[in-house]
Formats: structure tokens, C-alpha cells, sequence
């Protein structure tokens, strides 16, 4: 059996406990500096806050100043930070990871070069790093708590090495959780971070409908598939721009992009801001939440905008992330510029 050590307490890598350890691994969840609570829990009552279920019987909880013993043997490192802990897991965990140890991030975002270009975190860490790292991620339509409830979970592995992609999976694959492979790091990492500011903005039609309707009326979902076949197109381009090579990154991304305007955070932040709250008053009703939608949006709006200065995107193409990071930025109506997405196919 393998040692997995999970680094981060947050929901989804703490998720990934459940069937490493149902599958008889040991696993090891550590706590960073931000999670001392957490872990205190954890020890306490053997499971997450957030969770209703119990942690299987047997997973070991560590606070941040036993990460080397945490990491002492393991055969596969889960990073599960969120996109504020990039440079922090960057500085203060791979350093201590073997070139030879796997590594696992569930971690969703893009980093922008200042160049136009959008680098994935698995390759703004190598960037970093004078080693060679063995950096994998996962992508796919997966939230933390259904994976807790056993629901039925597809998801997609990548890195550079198959063989490597097989063991992980090896590891980590259950009756529940199943997983494909792919070596287009690139395009799986962006299609999964993208989908993020765009189920932002499919969610801003269920706000804008609440405001005109009011809040117990009916759900509208004309407005919602208009949008969405927008980001579609948009993601397509995105992904294309970003050198993607296989059909398979969209689908994975616009599976993450359902279950993200169905459930979670950024469906929350997206009504609001649709209903006509400032991101300010938005992010005030939510108290504090962590958006990881909101980071992306900014950094891909970015990167599209010196693209188009440079003449190698046009900002024509993105109105849907225009019309988002105009939101964000510099508080413009959440009203949809529903002309700039016609097309002509002639």
C-alpha cells in the first residue's frame, strides 16, 4: 500500500482522503499555516467542518509544523491549495519534495506571464523550480461534497508521463471515483480554470431574472443556455490560443463548467452580482468566501487584453469575459450585451 500525503485542508483536498484511504492506503492530511483549526477538528472528531461524513478510520491529521514528517516516505504528494496558496506551496512545500515523488494538485487556475500568455500552475511551479519536478493535476467536473456522498465522480489526470498518470490513478481509482488520463497538461488545466469566470457569468442571468421577476420566481433557462453556448464559444478560442492539442479539454472543461453553475460558490457571487450588488457588497453578503472564479476572470480578462495589443487575439472574440471583468473592475451593469453575441455562419 502507498503513503499519500495530502498538503491543504480545504474541501477538495480533504475530499480526496476518502477513497485513498477507502482503497487502504495511509494517508496523512496536513494542515497549512491558514488551517490550524481544521486540523483541530479533524483530530478531534474525525471529520471535516464542512463535511456531514466521517473521514474513513484510520486517516492521520498533522498541523503545518510536522509537514517534513508528513511528508516523510510518501509515494504520492496531493497538493490542495487553493489559488491564493500558489506562491506559498511554491516556497514552502515542493522544496521539501523529492524529485522522484509525484505530485498531485487540484489547484484550478491560470497564471498570466505579463505577456499575453496564461501559464497553468503545474508549469508556473517548474518555472520556479531549478529541479525537475513530477507535477500532475486533476481536472473535471467533481465537488468536494458529492465526492464525500460517494456520487458517481468522472475525472481526468494529467501530466507528462503516462505511466506515472496510471499509478496515481492506481491509487486514488474507486467504484465511485473514476478517472481518465491525458498529457495535454495545458488544455486540461485551462479548460478546467476558465470554466470557473464563466459559470460566473451564466449565473448572472439567474440574478438579473430574480431582479426583474423577483426572487421566488421560476428559474429562466433561455437566458442560461444563451450564455452558456457563449462561453462555449469564447473557452473554444481561449483553448486554441492557449495551444491545447485534443478535443478532450473542452468536454472536460464544459462538464467542469455544468456542475459549477449548478452548485457552488461562484453561482452565489454571479446571482448577487446580477442582481445589482457591487462585488464589494457581494463578497460582504458572503463572508469571505474564497472565489477562486473571481482571480481567473481578472487574469484571463488581463491576459486577453495585451493579447489584442499585441494583435494575436481580438477582444471582439471575448465580449462574455469582457463584459465580466467590466463587472468586477469597474462596477458596469450586470446587464448582458446580448448583440455583441450574435454570429453569422455564412
Amino acid at each position: 500500500m502507498a503513503v499519500i500525503t495530502i498538503i491543504g485542508s480545504g474541501m477538495m483536498g480533504s475530499a480526496l482522503a476518502f477513497p485513498a484511504r477507502e482503497n487502504g492506503h495511509t494517508v496523512r492530511l496536513c494542515g497549512t499555516h491558514l488551517d490550524r483549526e481544521i486540523i483541530d477538528i479533524c483530530r478531534r472528531t474525525g471529520r471535516h467542518p464542512k463535511f456531514t461524513r466521517d473521514f474513513p478510520a484510520g486517516v492521520e491529521y498533522y498541523q503545518i509544523e510536522e509537514l517534513e514528517k508528513a511528508l516523510d516516505g510518501a509515494d504520492l504528494v496531493i497538493g490542495g491549495v487553493s489559488s491564493f496558496g500558489v506562491d506559498w506551496f511554491s516556497e514552502a512545500v515542493l522544496p521539501l519534495i523529492p524529485e522522484t515523488t509525484p505530485i498531485l494538485t487540484v489547484t484550478k487556475g491560470l497564471i498570466h506571464d505579463g505577456n499575453g500568455r496564461l501559464l497553468s500552475y503545474p508549469a508556473y511551479w517548474q518555472s520556479k523550480s531549478e529541479r525537475k519536478l513530477c507535477l500532475n493535476a486533476v481536472g473535471g467536473p467533481c465537488t468536494s461534497y458529492e465526492l464525500v456522498a460517494h456520487d458517481q465522480t468522472e475525472v481526468t489526470f494529467c501530466g507528462e508521463d503516462p505511466e506515472i498518470l496510471r499509478r496515481i490513478r492506481s491509487y486514488m481509482e474507486t467504484d465511485y471515483y473514476h478517472v481518465s488520463i491525458s498529457t495535454d497538461v495545458t488544455g486540461i488545466e485551462s479548460a478546467v480554470a476558465l470554466k470557473n469566470g464563466y459559470a460566473l457569468g451564466i449565473a448572472l442571468t439567474i440574478g438579473l431574472n430574480q431582479a426583474k421577476f423577483g426572487r421566488d420566481s421560476e428559474l429562466h433557462f433561455n437566458s442560461q443556455a444563451a450564455v452558456f453556448g457563449q462561453s462555449v464559444r469564447e473557452m473554444k478560442k481561449l483553448l486554441a490560443y492557449q495551444g491545447a492539442d485534443t478535443p478532450e479539454n473542452l468536454a472536460v472543461g464544459l462538464g467542469d463548467l455544468y456542475v459549477t453553475v449548478y452548485g457552488g460558490r461562484t453561482r452565489l457571487v454571479g446571482i448577487l452580482l446580477g442582481r445589482g450588488l457591487s462585488i464589494e457588497e457581494a463578497l460582504a453578503e458572503l463572508q469571505g468566501v474564497t472565489l477562486e472564479s473571481l482571480v481567473v476572470s481578472r487574469r484571463v480578462a488581463e491576459a486577453v487584453r495585451v493579447a489584442a495589443g499585441n494583435e494575436t487575439l481580438s477582444l471582439a472574440d471575448f465580449p462574455l469575459l469582457c463584459h465580466i471583468d467590466g463587472i468586477l473592475t469597474n462596477h458596469a451593469s450586470p446587464e448582458l450585451p446580448w448583440d455583441s453575441f450574435r454570429s453569422e455562419t455564412v
